[in-house]
């Protein structure tokens, strides 16, 4: 592992206060007659290209190559959600196929829980190689030690070169335990996912809010996690002649003992998020007053859709942060999304990209959204709305 390394026997106690003041983000601190470095530390370098006579210096600990070839197979963690296979571990699962073909190796799941035996037939219906069953009553309800256990054991057992996760809670909280378990890389809220013939993962997501596309690779090390929001992959179709294997595995009761104890679990009241929607109208900046969402809710009832806004209505408490679209939203592939007043940033354009059917309202013809958009209107949205309105009255269509 790289680190910055001071030699305060090089440095007297006036030089060693003017290099604290060489790093930018504060990671040099001088503390009774030595320079500390703490955790803000970017390795930026920056202390090493000032002159200090050699009392900073750099050092790389040498990497111990891996042995790829002793890696394989793309592995999907499936989750249980309410009894049933979560969406995501089925879009992923398709996702696994497409990667998997193009190195030729096997797509395995992983699959804790309790009397899950429907659900690893599901798997196996969707495409999965090998699904490993981790059956055992004290994994009924997610509890992290318990869960954790099985799928490290699966891990060590077969060497998966990639793992995937939903961006869950259940996957957020999963895959970073389990990486730091490996010591190995994990790039959480994937948007595109690619693989290179030696079976690196290509895994690109937003970064800095979205102003840029980041692309990381963990080369030196494996398994390879990722985690990817429900709706970024579309949902596969089942396979015409299913021939995978279900692996019924065992694990050490101690190991699946845990702190948290499960006194009850009450079921959320049934609602329909704007990720299970058909129809969505979304709003932006355009919209000029709460009270305008009445003409904008008014349309999505019409088309039996629901409402859903971008960042900045969230913000302003027009509308609920469980109708907000984008990277620090919900992710949505509708059959048709209606953009009101939306510029089309980045940040929202990640969460509605995969929309069968853009439609985008805009008075400004340059608008980014306009890029995605299979149709674009440019005008006020305060005419076009209720024009719209009225077709949809006469039975007309888009």
């Amino acid at each position: 592992m790289a680190r910055i390394v001071v030699n305060m026997a090089n440095l007297t106690p006036e030089r060693a206060r003017e290099i604290v003041e060489i790093c930018p983000f504060g990671a040099m601190e001088y503390v009774d007659g030595k320079i500390v470095i703490n955790g803000s530390c970017r390795m930026c370098r920056l202390c090493l290209k000032r002159d200090t006579g050699g009392a900073v210096t750099f050092e790389d600990t040498p990497r111990t190559a891996v042995d790829k070839s002793k890696w394989r197979g793309i592995a999907v963690y499936a989750e249980i959600s309410g009894g049933r296979l979560h969406p995501v571990s089925l879009e992923l699962l398709g996702k696994a196929r497409e990667l998997a073909a193009r190195v030729g190796h096997e797509v395995l799941a992983v699959l804790p829980g309790y009397r899950v035996g429907e659900a690893a037939r599901e798997l196996i219906a969707f495409g999965a190689d090998r699904v490993f069953v981790y059956d055992a009553p004290a994994l009924e309800n997610f509890r992290i030690e318990p869960y954790a256990a099985a799928v490290e054991d699966f891990i060590r057992n077969n060497h998966p070169a990639v793992i995937l996760a939903g961006g869950t809670p259940i996957g957020r909280t999963l895959a970073p335990r389990l990486a730091a378990r490996f010591r190995t890389g994990l790039t959480a809220d994937c948007t595109v996912l690619d693989i290179k013939e030696n079976s690196d993962l290509e895994q690109i997501r937003p970064a800095f809010g979205g102003n840029i596309m980041a692309h990381i690779n963990t080369p030196h090390h494996r398994p390879q996690f990722a985690t990817v929001r429900y709706k970024i992959f579309a949902l596969p179709e089942p396979v015409a002649s299913p021939r995978g294997e279900i692996v019924e595995c065992r694990i050490a009761p101690e190991k699946l003992e845990s702190v948290i104890r499960v006194i009850d679990v009450e079921p959320k009241s049934p609602e329909v998020g704007i990720e299970e929607a058909e129809v969505i109208v979304a709003v932006g900046r355009g919209v000029r007053r709460a009270e305008d969402l009445e003409m904008f809710r008014r349309l999505a009832s019409r088309l039996n859709g629901q409402l859903a806004g971008t960042r900045c209505l969230i913000e302003n408490g027009w509308l609920d942060h469980r109708r907000q679209i984008g990277l620090s939203g919900r992710t949505v592939a509708p059959k048709l999304i209606i953009c009101c007043g939306i510029s089309g940033s980045v940040q929202f354009a990640a969460g509605m990209k995969g929309s069968e059917r853009i439609v985008a309202i805009n008075t400004d013809p340059a608008a980014p959204i306009f890029n995605l958009a299979h149709i674009g209107i440019v005008g006020d949205l305060y005419e076009i709305i209720p024009d719209l309105e009225k077709l949809i009255e006469k039975g007309g269509s888009l």
